[in-house]
């Protein structure tokens, strides 16, 4: 666990080989994912010209993470945030189901051509929680996740899509957040403009971190830090996945307050 905890705080990211446990709990919750596909409540996550199923909180498990007959979330990652990010006894989200398949991202109706060519040329790369608000959309702190689990449900290759993440972007963030809360209540934080610095926070990582994809298979795990830029790739020409495309099951508990989701590791 060692050299993960050191990955994760320098990097923003580790990935968990596979697990027994992990993947007890992915193929005992696949029906249920599945079933969030095709429940009439949850078609609003359809994207893209049907290219993504966005699936935010998609998934009805319990807050021990448990769906169906899985039994609560268990296996090394769980120990490694309970032990390394000291957040143990959990209340987990419902989970995103994002799926995507060929031919993401196509233009979306509504969207702006430099929206979508974000989403082509930069992965739709953000920071969970600064939350787009009003005809402007301007960015404010509504949400603090302990971090980022990522789940495959499914096999499909590593050009389908991948998970990508700005090594040590987290780091980045966190210093001009710092900056920009300096001498504020944390809560006020919430109510503050951080459009423009945001931007400009993320035009500095592209500039000086590393673009890193991730690619697992049903039984492993990553994990992302709540703070580390990242995104999702197009689906690149000769991908290849099954009739599920590409399925990955997201947690992103809201662990902390403010002060913490800043402050801590």
């Amino acid at each position: 666990m060692r050299n993960l905890a050191k990955h994760f705080f320098t990097r923003g990211w580790c990935q968990f080989d596979y697990d027994p446990l992990v993947k007890a709990w992915t193929d005992a919750a696949l029906a249920s994912a599945r079933a969030s596909l095709r429940d009439p409540k949850q078609a609003k996550w359809s994207r893209y010209q049907g290219t993504w199923f966005a699936g935010v909180n998609a998934l009805p498990n319990d807050p021990d993470g448990a769906v169906a007959n899985s039994g609560p979330l268990q296996g090394r990652v769980i120990e490694f945030i309970a032990n390394e990010l000291k957040l143990e006894n959990l209340a987990w989200d419902p989970a995103q189901i994002s799926v995507c398949y060929p031919g993401y991202p196509q233009p979306m109706a509504g969207e702006s051509p430099a929206k979508t060519r974000y989403r082509r040329e930069r992965d739709a790369a953000h920071v969970d929680g600064l939350l787009p608000e009003g005809e402007e959309r301007r960015r404010h702190l509504r949400e603090h996740h302990g971090f980022i689990l990522g789940l495959p449900m499914v096999e499909f290759d590593s050009e389908a899509s991948p998970f990508v993440v700005w090594e040590g972007s987290h780091e980045i963030m966190r210093d001009i957040f710092t900056a920009r809360f300096a001498g504020i209540p944390t809560e006020q934080w919430g109510e503050q403009d951080l459009t423009e610095i945001y931007h400009a926070a993320r035009e500095q990582a592209f500039a000086n971190c590393e673009r890193v994809e991730i690619h697992a298979k049903p039984g492993a795990a990553f994990l992302a830090h709540r703070l580390v830029l990242h995104g999702m790739a197009p689906w690149r020409n000769g991908a290849q996945a099954g009739p599920d495309g590409r399925m990955i099951c997201y947690f992103r508990p809201d662990s902390f307050g403010p002060y913490e989701w800043l402050h801590n590791r």
